[in-house]
């Protein structure tokens, strides 16, 4: 087996590691109580290891295959995830959401494929400090939209998953500001920015466990696949010299990728606030039609 066929079944073995934790932690949120203290339930930690599984594989394959393969397979996660719903927890997606899932993953394996070779830059103690402050800025306007809309699941998810999203993208890239200054600071030279990603990682779980509560699986699951590497390129772009590929045509094609996964973002945040609107229909319904034969 040569390098690149065992980065690719490395890569789906991450995709699929990642979709079973995010089932599990759907499950998890649908299950709780008012007070939600996720980490009191041992399915809760299958999920941890499962997304610290899915993380270790993802490593794995960077280490035997480019970035232009992995990131973009890493994209299958929500397409895995579907099925993997419908037969282990019988959690069927409809055409809606498989449309929104495939927009989703399209567009954003076509804006990773555009991006260009990792700069030879980094941003110095003063750019990280003020990545860190408007990371934590943009998750906690995120959280707090998100409260402020508490009586709209859906969208009240997606912005969690948004805040999730954030926080894993921002996270992955302090962990290559610290491998790349590895042999320069050492590790306790590094504390400062390890520490940043324990919190960041630890945040953007919790955020992510927090989203899929009445908000199905699909659209917060799709919503961090989109915006954890979509942030990270970002930051890329501004701090780290890289761009993408074919310069101004690249440019154009990568954001029309993104105008495509976010169509996608939006049929699945649709989907599911339709699912809600003709349950409460029904409910109402069930209602009268109880109200009619009492005596």
């Amino acid at each position: 087996m040569n390098q690149l066929t065992l980065s690719v079944l490395l890569c789906l073995a991450s995709a699929v590691a990642y979709a079973a934790g995010a089932i599990v932690q759907e499950r998890v949120a649908g299950e709780q109580g008012p007070a939600f203290v996720p980490w009191r339930r041992p399915a809760w930690w299958g999920a941890v290891a499962l997304n610290g599984a899915g993380a270790f594989l993802h490593v794995l394959a960077l280490a035997y295959g480019p970035l232009t393969l992995v990131q973009p397979l890493g994209a299958l996660t929500i397409v895995f995830a579907l099925p993997m719903a419908a037969l282990l927890v019988g959690r069927r997606a409809g055409s809606t959401a498989w449309r929104g899932a495939l927009m989703a993953t399209a567009g954003l394996a076509g804006l990773l494929a555009l991006t260009g070779s990792p700069g030879t830059g980094g941003p110095d103690a003063t750019e990280r400090t003020v990545l860190v402050v408007v990371t934590g800025t943009v998750v906690v306007v995120l959280a707090g939209a998100a409260l402020a809309v508490h009586r709209h699941p859906a969208v009240r998810g997606g912005l969690l998953a948004a805040a999730g999203g954030v926080a894993f993208g921002i996270a992955s890239v302090f962990t290559k500001i610290v491998t790349q200054a590895l042999g320069e600071r050492g590790v306790l030279g590094q504390l400062p920015d390890l520490a940043v990603v324990a919190v960041l990682a630890t945040g953007g779980l919790l955020l992510s466990q927090a989203s899929y509560r009445g908000a199905g699986l699909a659209a917060p699951l799709a919503t961090v696949t989109v915006v954890n590497p979509v942030a990270a390129a970002a930051v890329g772009l501004v701090l780290f010299g890289e761009g993408f590929r074919y310069g101004t045509a690249g440019t154009v094609l990568a954001l029309s990728c993104g105008v495509v996964a976010a169509g996608g973002l939006i049929l699945l945040t649709t989907e599911r606030m339709q699912d809600r609107l003709a349950t409460g229909a029904h409910g109402e319904a069930d209602q009268e039609r109880a109200g009619s034969v009492r005596p």
